[in-house]
């Protein structure tokens, strides 16, 4: 009995504070207002549309969660998933090495981008065409493109919104 007791109590202290010294109680996290994605996502595809290219746009917060898109004129459906899987590929697999573009990631997995797996998990897009936004060195989000004729136009399309919004991301 005394055992038992010895354990649930050990056990209660663990789940009480699991890593001393690090537990906060409370988390700050950031994020784009609703105004600002809608910027941002509205300044994508205006910039692609000026090249003739049909794109959609998308924001996702920090956690993959979409938070604005923007489907241009003549955009085709299969650019929703293309643009929203941009914006979290580069969220997800950027973080660990600090890329902050779908390119710099497919750079630097070379024309193996399949090893690992990674091409395999669900909404992992590699290719060009998302683009990390930040407030200072913080990731607060990410805007993807998709329907340029080629990941890099993509690319540019997501840098001009970002670019849009820098100023105000503070």
């Amino acid at each position: 009995m005394k055992k038992s007791a010895a354990v649930v109590c050990a056990a209660g202290i663990v789940f009480a504070n699991p890593l001393p010294g690090l537990a906060q109680d409370v988390l700050t996290t950031h994020r784009l207002s609703a105004a600002l994605a809608a910027e941002a996502v509205s300044e994508a595809v205006a910039a692609c549309a000026k090249q003739g290219y049909h794109v959609t746009a998308t924001i996702t917060d920090s956690d993959g969660v979409e938070q604005a898109v923007l489907r241009g004129d003549g955009a085709s459906m299969t650019t929703l998933d293309a643009a929203r899987d941009k914006a979290y590929t580069v969220l997800m697999l950027g973080a660990p090495r600090n890329e902050d573009t779908t390119g710099a990631i497919v750079q630097r997995m070379g024309q193996t981008p399949s090893a690992g797996g990674l091409a395999k998990l669900p909404h992992i897009l590699l290719a060009q065409g998302g683009v990390r936004i930040k407030a200072g060195t913080e990731a607060i989000a990410a805007i993807g493109v998709g329907g340029a004729p080629g990941g890099d136009l993509d690319e540019a399309c997501a840098k001009a919104g970002v670019e849009k919004i820098s100023g105000r991301l503070k």
